[in-house]
């Protein structure tokens, strides 16, 4: 069984059948679920603006959709995976 430890390992798939195949040989870790929950705003949340290319905007929402996730938490998960990584390095 295949661990998917982030969501840049979850393919955009061509067809059901590819999704289906997929999903019965890995499965999410716990932490990528935790992050994607509804309603996982926590009361030290702090609202920002960005400002982004129209285009980059809608592919991030169609991939967003693809994975069943809201495009804005998919982007804060995009955003802690990398701050994880950047820190690693150090």
């Amino acid at each position: 069984m295949n661990l998917v430890m982030s969501w840049e390992e979850v393919p955009i798939f061509d067809s059901e059948d590819a999704e289906a195949t997929f999903w019965s040989e890995s499965h999410l870790d716990v932490r990528l679920m935790e992050g994607a929950v509804a309603g996982g705003q926590s009361s030290e949340s702090v609202t920002i603006t960005l400002r982004m290319d129209p285009r980059m905007l809608a592919r991030i929402k169609r991939l967003a959709r693809s994975r069943y996730l809201n495009y804005q938490s998919m982007i804060k998960q995009w955003l802690g995976e990398r701050l994880e990584a950047e820190l690693r390095e150090r």
